[in-house]
């Protein structure tokens, strides 16, 4: 329990750095990151990589997990408050097929099959603090599990 709190006093400390450093909108994009690291890693995933950008395809993947032999790609969406609205709406259908485009060239780089790998969302509200897992929010047939 200890530890729990010394790590969430480290996130104050880089979310405060964060923010004398970079825009409001990309500290808390960071932070929101830092906090989905941690909830996945104790939900039993482990995060091998962030913020991975291919660039000719327009598309950054914000954490990419293994949970068991499934490689899961995670998108973040974050709002500083509730009154801000649902982070799911930042969430469309572009980003998606951008998503699953870096995703499918990952998978091909990696030798891994595509029935190997999921789409998750992990939501992160600031104030008051809620955190969400979507596991297997899309598929890369576009079917949306998220409505």
């Amino acid at each position: 329990m200890r530890l729990r709190g010394f790590c969430r006093f480290c996130d104050e400390v880089r979310h405060w750095a964060r923010m004398r450093r970079h825009p409001e909108h990309l500290a808390l994009g960071r932070r929101a990151e830092d906090l989905a690291h941690r909830y996945l890693e104790a939900e039993g995933l482990t995060v091998v990589d962030r913020n991975l950008v291919l660039p000719d395809l327009g598309a950054e993947i914000d954490l990419i997990a293994l949970e068991g032999d499934t490689v899961v790609f995670v998108e973040v969406k974050s709002r500083s408050d509730a009154q801000a609205g649902d982070p799911l709406r930042g969430l469309d259908r572009g980003k998606q097929e951008r998503l699953v485009r870096a995703a499918g060239r990952l998978l091909q780089r990696w030798r891994i099959p595509p029935g190997k790998a999921r789409f998750d969302v992990v939501t992160v509200v600031l104030e008051p603090y809620e955190i969400r897992h979507y596991r297997a929010a899309w598929s890369p047939a576009g079917r949306d599990r998220l409505s």
